[in-house]
């Protein structure tokens, strides 16, 4: 089915993001996957080519954008072309709207012209060591010094942990904590006290940094508290719907390509002198999958077109990203046993498309944290 969400412009972006792939990324993947994390100079050349900063106001140096079928073009051109390494959509669609939405016009004036150039990598901090999706046990805590934040504890999973020199870290700023007694403190590189551990060692998408971050006695001052004091929960839940619509619309592209790069194997793939294609069984797995993208595709599609529209609701994101991302882990698991022993071999797309995509389902809330999110709106 032709797709009918997309303009010219749109059309015309997907060409530039195609030939950035091709000039800035594509020759040096293998080396990022090799050193664990991708070079800066990628990053100022996103920022140069337009790639940053889309939804940005222009006096900033951003795109002023609001339509997300820009930041949909770039996840699945990104994910087609096998490269998550460079967490364009983590800066663009996560990060980005904390900052555009939360951050005053001073903080907008020294933050956003490095974020959209490239010269400023953004992270989250988020998830801890005994706290995931259940923000009440957040751990990691600020106390106020009058003109600063002395800010203490730990994350882990920090996606651009490493290369980040702006760490957005959701902080207990309450003695009882709590989910109501959260906050948002920028925490930028160099600040003593502000360490990085490992660079950790994950099955997939290795080119991507994720780091261990530890805050001993990290003096923060109070110009650099986003948004509301004590605030981070509704903030989190104000922005949770486009982390999980960027990260669906991501899911449905890799599903697309693997099932694209699966259909042609089998047609010149041969077993006892036939191509497999012809067996009754492989044509009838091809079926079933390109009938389960066809329907996720239509789904997605509207949801990006609701979510560029400000229609989007938290239960609908949450049903595309569980949904979406089961599809991804179920064609590729398919699409590997379909290609046999070369399946498994790492130079083949499928090998890599199975373990750089079965993160999908667990972070921006797991499946189960999204069933959760729709079972309680539906009964109570």
């Amino acid at each position: 089915m032709k797709r009918q969400i997309f303009a010219p412009e749109h059309d015309a972006f997907r060409a530039t993001v195609r030939s950035f792939l091709a000039r800035e990324v594509l020759p040096y993947y293998e080396q990022w996957e090799k050193d664990g994390v991708v070079s800066r100079d990628a990053w100022r050349a996103a920022g140069k080519q337009g790639l940053l900063g889309l939804a940005v106001p222009e006096q900033y140096g951003g795109g002023g954008t609001l339509d997300f079928r820009y930041s949909a073009v770039l996840a699945e051109e990104f994910t087609r072309a096998g490269a998550p390494g460079l967490a364009l959509g983590l800066h663009n669609d996560i990060i980005g709207p904390y900052l555009t939405g939360l951050a005053t016009e001073e903080q907008k004036r020294r933050w956003l012209p490095g974020f959209c150039d490239g010269s400023l990598i953004t992270a989250i901090a988020m998830t801890e060591p005994g706290a995931g999706s259940d923000l009440q046990g957040i751990r990691t805590h600020a106390e106020d010094r009058g003109d600063h934040w002395v800010l203490n504890g730990s994350k882990t999973f920090i996606s651009n942990g490493i290369l980040a020199d702006l760490v957005v870290v959701v902080a207990k700023t309450t003695p009882e904590g709590g989910a109501h007694g959260l906050s948002l403190l920028v925490v930028e590189r160099g600040m003593d006290g502000f360490e990085r551990g490992r660079n950790l060692d994950k099955i997939g998408q290795k080119a991507q940094d994720t780091a261990e971050l530890f805050f001993h006695d990290v003096r923060v001052p109070k110009d650099n508290l986003l948004g509301d004091l004590n605030g981070a929960f509704v903030h989190l839940m104000t922005n949770l719907a486009q982390e999980r619509l960027s990260i669906a619309v991501s899911a449905i592209a890799a599903a697309e390509h693997l099932l694209e790069i699966t259909t042609e194997y089998v047609k010149e793939r041969e077993a006892f002198g036939r191509p497999l294609a012809t067996k009754q069984h492989i044509r009838f797995e091809i079926a079933e999958m390109a009938t389960e993208c066809a329907v996720t595709r239509t789904f997605l599609d509207r949801c990006i077109i609701d979510h560029s529209s400000g229609e989007l609701d938290a239960v609908h994101a949450s049903m595309a990203k569980w949904w979406a991302t089961e599809l991804q882990k179920r064609v590729a698991d398919r699409c590997l046993q379909l290609h046999g022993g070369y399946g498994y071999m790492s130079e083949y797309p499928v090998a890599r498309a199975f373990t750089d995509g079965r993160i999908q389902t667990i972070y921006g809330g797991t499946t189960e944290i999204m069933k959760e999110i729709i079972g309680r709106s539906l009964l109570g």
